[in-house]
């Protein structure tokens, strides 16, 4: 990735508009940030055992979307294990998307390509033209009010008989308590700055109303697939996640600061307990996940 110092003008100006007007709790463009999402994608991936959850397949020569693919990895994976399909990835990072770009590049994945676009508006593609648009952890990002009208874009990207999956989590459960306190400041704040749909502040809030979300637009079929990543202390899945929680809450820093409710030192002593209690030989943890995912009428069936 170049140095903004070696970019041209307007790109550098496409880059500060982005930072302007994102809605991440976390600076998509923050070079951790970049490195925290690789990790994490193939985290979840592996996490859910493939790339789609089970009774999810393509057609042959098909064309997808990836909403808000950050890295890429996601449509990296989708377009080597699919060398017939056309796989674009879309994000609001002009950065990120040169990453990504480069890549697909090295890894001579001519069908994966992608585009600086914002998800949170309506997209620059005809309407009917998918046949899978894709999003994971969107949350980070999407205000409330705002996904109603990302799942009527992608209904309106989707051919008929086409499908929208979306995966969304909670934050971990885990048995350390300056974790779990953290974790409770972290949903708080969510609330405070209207960015959860939880009635009180204690979770995300997203998962339990994503299916009614996609039936409200008009899909058929909406089906979900839970997943369980264990990432207790003896699994392998541990130091991934430990890995990603401790980046998780570096970044976040910024965020939770800006309300008032915690003072940086005390913010500090708490990630530093956390640290430790995550490291103790009896510490357990899982992280869960819902994908939902449903099918645009086909033109014979009922709106």
């Amino acid at each position: 990735m170049s140095s903004s110092a070696e970019q041209p003008a307007e790109h550098q100006s496409d880059q500060a508009l982005a930072k302007r007007r994102h809605t991440y709790v976390i600076d998509p463009e923050n070079p951790g940030e970049l490195a925290r999402l690789t990790m994490q994608e193939r985290l979840i991936t592996e996490g859910m055992g493939g790339l789609f959850p089970e009774g999810l397949t393509l057609p042959p020569a098909a064309k997808v979307l990836d909403l808000a693919c950050g890295p890429g990895g996601w449509v990296l994976d989708l377009a080597r294990a699919y060398p017939d399909a056309e796989v674009i990835g879309v994000d609001i990072s002009p950065a990120v998307v040169e990453y990504a770009t480069v890549q697909a590049q090295t890894r001579r994945l001519a069908n994966a390509s992608f585009q600086v676009m914002d998800v949170t508006k309506p997209l620059a593609f005809p309407e009917t033209v998918f046949d899978l648009v894709n999003g994971r952890l969107l949350s980070g990002f999407m205000l409330p009010a705002a996904w109603p009208r990302l799942v009527a874009e992608g209904y309106r990207l989707l051919k008929p008989g086409a499908v929208l999956c979306l995966t969304e989590g909670e934050l971990s459960l885990t048995t350390s308590p300056t974790l779990s306190a953290l974790h409770e400041l972290g949903t708080r704040v969510l609330k405070m700055a209207g960015r959860s749909f939880s009635p009180d502040g204690r979770h995300v809030g997203i998962t339990p109303v994503l299916p009614r979300l996609l039936r409200q637009a008009g899909f058929q079929q909406v089906r979900l697939h839970a997943t369980a990543i264990e990432w207790s202390i003896d699994t392998p899945a541990y130091y991934g996640l430990f890995k990603d929680c401790l980046m998780g809450l570096e970044l976040i820093q910024p965020f939770l600061l800006g309300t008032g409710l915690i003072e940086r030192e005390e913010l500090q002593r708490q990630m530093q307990q956390a640290l430790a209690e995550m490291q103790q030989d009896d510490f357990c943890a899982i992280w869960t996940l819902v994908t939902v995912w449903g099918q645009k009428p086909t033109a014979s069936s009922p709106a």
